[in-house]
């Protein structure tokens, strides 16, 4: 039986962690060391790469994720280059959008010239949205996994929306998850394109607790079915960074791929948003 005692001890308590809870949010916010996806920044990274990370870097992010161009996934940069203009602006290079193909040895040897800790497969090795093909790839995938933890190096994969399909019932995500080894295959969650998908990304923390090391953090517009700025479009950014234990996170690159006006525009919303919880 309750007690008047042992009532108001109960009040006083969630009082008090109505007090505390908003605080510890805002220490989580702000105390995070977000990264930036590069192709935020594509056309700035293809015409001028140095002084593109210069900008990034004056935005506070501290953390950069590659991804592919038609100079290389560096840029036209060297990996060394790469790595040591991102160190020198007080920002490391954790990780980078990759294709799994028969170049594969060389981008793993490149990736370890760089210094990076990830690589992250940007899409599907081979083409079916069926079950058999989706088991076909975590095949794949668990061997990359196995190649890259030989160099040092961590495999993963980042998803879009069309992974969330369905067949025969069965959500070929989900069977992505299942056929893969949580020690080889570590899951970078795109949020943005979850919550396009129809799904919420807290089914998948609580389905596959610690499988997501990385997230794209990206807001969407339902609308327009395309990023927008943090507070603009439908991802409850707050309650995401709450669940950051429960998903496993450790590096949080936020990703913009259309703009009101100008990706640095764009990204100090972003930042001053965060900074602002």
């Amino acid at each position: 039986m309750k007690t008047r005692r042992n009532f108001i001890k109960h009040a006083g308590l969630l009082s008090a962690a109505t007090l505390i809870m908003p605080q510890l949010r805002m220490a989580s916010a702000k105390n995070s060391k977000y990264g930036v996806q590069l192709y935020s920044f594509r056309d700035g990274m293809l015409k001028n790469p140095k002084k593109t990370l210069e900008m990034i870097a004056s935005l506070g992010f501290k953390e950069i994720e590659s991804a592919g161009s038609n100079k290389g996934y560096y840029y036209g940069l060297s990996p060394a280059e790469m790595a040591k203009t991102c160190q020198a602006l007080g920002m490391s290079l954790t990780s980078g959008h990759v294709h799994l193909d028969d170049k594969f040895e060389r981008t793993m040897a490149d990736a370890v010239a760089s210094g990076q800790e990830y690589l992250i497969c940007s899409s599907l090795p081979t083409e079916g949205q069926t079950i058999d093909n989706y088991k076909k790839v975590a095949e794949q995938f668990n061997k990359a996994g196995e190649a890259c933890r030989q160099h040092g190096l961590k495999f993963g994969y980042h998803n879009h929306e069309y992974e969330f399909e369905t067949e025969n019932g069965e959500v070929l995500y989900d069977v992505l998850m299942d056929n893969t080894e949580k020690e080889l295959v570590h899951m970078e969650l795109d949020l943005g394109w979850v919550v396009v998908a129809g799904k919420e990304p807290l089914h998948y923390f609580k389905k596959y607790p610690g499988r997501f090391p990385l997230w794209h953090l990206k807001d969407m517009d339902m609308h327009e079915k395309e990023s927008t700025e943090f507070g603009k479009g439908v991802l409850d950014v707050p309650l995401m960074l709450e669940l950051k234990e429960l998903s496993g996170v450790q590096h949080i690159y936020i990703e913009q791929e259309e703009y009101a006006s100008t990706p640095f525009e764009s990204m100090q919303h972003n930042m001053n948003y965060l900074r602002n919880l």
